[in-house]
């Protein structure tokens, strides 16, 4: 088959559309051709004659920019995805070849592309010239560093780089392999890994204390280096080279939130920085002492317990070399987060994560971008967007779409930690915020935001959340109606992901105003229950200032909680302690602001 080819359908394509489905590894299995051929190796999951899990090795190809997909099963010896050379031409690739226990294939097919049986463990590299034709393979290092991204080649010196991570006395490290001769020989510098998480409110339990792991490095123009770690703190940590990644400075956290998810972080040909990461937090750690399901190791934090921040994808844009970044939007909502009985969900491989973090970005031409992600068959995909989609201001949301757009789940109590019956290391869930009919007849649906009591939930009140580009200043509107018998609803401005039902979310947000039962705002009276109304909120994060206006009556808020990032988030959560089938009902949303660093 010829070259890529560009389509009026590629041309179209600007907010993100799924494509494809990426199939395992979706950290370093994408790459292109010269071409413009995409392939992403992965697997399909069946079960064999034995009854037993396996997985077969595919390829996935694209002529079209990944408009469209060819699936077909890989022949021959390959060991997946590679990076061509702007130095040689020739394509590079580093696997790890590692001992798992004997039932490991049960949960994981770790390696698609295994290497021979007879083969030492540790790092090898791989060359050819063309991803088609024979492969040398040769061992760089016999250490068990784990690799889990495709190698860097710098622009203004030749040079490749890999961030990776390796345990060393029980500790988990980063680590920087570094190759001068287009990687034929490597070395490796050991960094100090990032602080790990410590138990402090709201948290009465440790997360898992993995830090320093999944790095990656991005190049600037003017050829500083800039490194992502993933941490079990509430950011990635971050640190910069300014001698080609043989020094790094002292690690900090980042702008960006995260807990134990891979950041990924691009330099553009134009120059730009394009980081991909979930902009989220988890739900405050319980207390593992009072949950006897744990094993010692999840209890302790030495394992994972529950990933509850794992369900959203986001990207931002840096034009300035990662002074200020642009967005703060999200790509994906995990197509699976608000599903009643989530534990039934995937079939053989209900073990895996059912998650859409671990990415790895391809720019396009005419200022697209691919993303690969996900690491459960329900989630994985192959997502396109239009750079443009990044720098938009406003936002509205009528709800004639459904909830493709919110994340309204709530946790049902259920067994924690390790391969769980929901899924790795996750709770079940049901549904929790609803549409239903508008009250005066019309054609419309609401969304609802109640309380329905029910024992087998962790959090009863329902929430909602919907997320805008990410804006310093900016005015929300709310269409809604305060049923009569409601006991009103907390609006929550604030600039990262919480989950729905998250019981600290007020508290760590800047702005945050309480419509009681009686209609008033923050205590002024504002709203006539039982009838239809717009609340207009003006936001002044600079000036550390909110306003909200309902016809001619208004009032004044503080900032609550200040913080460093832009407001990119509405959560609304009920405020009932108790019963509450009345609710607030939501008729449409709309945000605009100004761009992040504007005046």
């Amino acid at each position: 088959m010829g070259g890529a080819s560009i389509t009026e359908l590629f041309r179209t394509v600007h907010d993100p559309v799924v494509t494809g489905h990426s199939g395992l590894h979706a950290g370093r299995e994408l790459m292109m051709l010269p071409g413009g051929e995409i392939r992403h190796y992965g697997a399909h999951f069946y079960r064999d004659r034995s009854g037993k899990n396996a997985a077969l090795p595919v390829v996935r190809r694209s002529f079209d920019y990944g408009i469209s997909w060819l699936l077909e099963p890989v022949t021959g010896k390959t060991p997946g995805a590679s990076i061509r050379s702007p130095y040689s031409g020739d394509y590079l690739t580093l696997r790890r070849r590692a001992k798992q226990p004997d039932n490991w294939h049960e949960f994981w097919p770790y390696d698609l592309f295994p290497l021979p049986g007879d083969v030492p463990e540790g790092v090898y590299v791989f060359r050819s010239n063309h991803p088609d034709d024979r492969w040398e393979m040769e061992q760089i290092f016999s250490d068990p560093i784990h690799i889990q991204r495709q190698p860097l080649p710098l622009r203004k010196r030749q040079r490749w780089l890999l961030g990776a991570e390796q345990w060393i006395d029980k500790t988990l490290y980063p680590v920087v392999l570094i190759s001068d001769d287009d990687g034929r020989s490597w070395r490796k510098t050991v960094l100090p890994p990032p602080p790990v998480h410590t138990v402090a409110w709201p948290h009465k339990g440790p997360r898992w204390l993995q830090c320093g792991c999944e790095p990656v490095i991005a190049e600037y123009p003017d050829g500083r280096l800039h490194m992502l770690l993933r941490t079990s703190t509430d950011r990635h940590w971050q640190c910069f080279s300014e001698d080609g990644g043989e020094s790094w400075s002292s690690l900090e956290p980042s702008p960006f939130y995260a807990v134990a998810t891979m950041p990924n972080l691009t330099t553009l040909a134009d120059g730009r920085l394009l980081a991909v990461w979930n902009n989220t937090s988890p739900l405050p750690e319980l207390d593992h002492a009072l949950q006897t399901d744990l094993d010692e190791d999840a209890r302790n934090g030495v394992w994972e317990d529950v990933f509850t921040n794992r369900d959203v994808l986001h990207a931002a844009i840096s034009d300035d070399m990662g002074k200020t970044w642009i967005g703060f939007r999200e790509l994906l909502l995990n197509p699976i987060r608000n599903y009643n009985d989530f534990r039934t969900i995937g079939g053989s491989w209900v073990l895996r994560d059912k998650s859409i973090h671990q990415t790895q970005v391809l720019e396009l031409p005419e200022n697209k971008v691919l993303v690969a992600l996900g690491q459960h068959p329900c989630c994985e995909a192959l997502l396109l967007f239009d750079l443009d989609y990044l720098y938009e201001k406003e936002r509205r949301e009528d709800f004639k779409s459904g909830l493709v757009n919110w994340s309204i789940h709530q946790y049902v109590r259920s067994h924690s930690g390790g391969f769980c019956y929901a899924g790795h290391c996750a709770w079940n869930r049901r549904p929790g915020a609803s549409l239903i009919p508008a009250p005066d007849g019309s054609p419309r649906e609401m969304l609802q935001i109640a309380r329905h009591p029910d024992c087998r939930l962790l959090y009863e009140k329902e929430g909602a959340v919907w997320n805008f580009p990410a804006v310093r200043c900016g005015v929300l509107k709310l269409r809604l109606i305060l049923m009569p018998g409601s006991a009103g609803m907390r609006i929550t401005l604030t600039d990262r992901w919480f989950n729905p039902v998250d019981p600290v979310v007020h508290k760590l947000s800047p702005f945050v105003l309480e419509l009681d039962s009686a209609g008033r705002i923050e205590g002024v009276p504002m709203l006539t229950p039982g009838k239809e109304c717009e609340i207009e909120i003006s936001f002044d994060q600079n000036a550390g200032s909110l306003r909200f206006r309902c016809g001619e009556l208004a009032g004044e808020s503080p900032l609550r909680q200040p913080v460093d990032g832009a407001m990119s988030y509405l959560h609304l959560q009920s405020l009932s302690e108790g019963s509450d089938p009345f609710g607030v009902l939501i008729a449409a949303v709309e945000m605009r602001g100004e761009r992040l660093g504007e005046e």
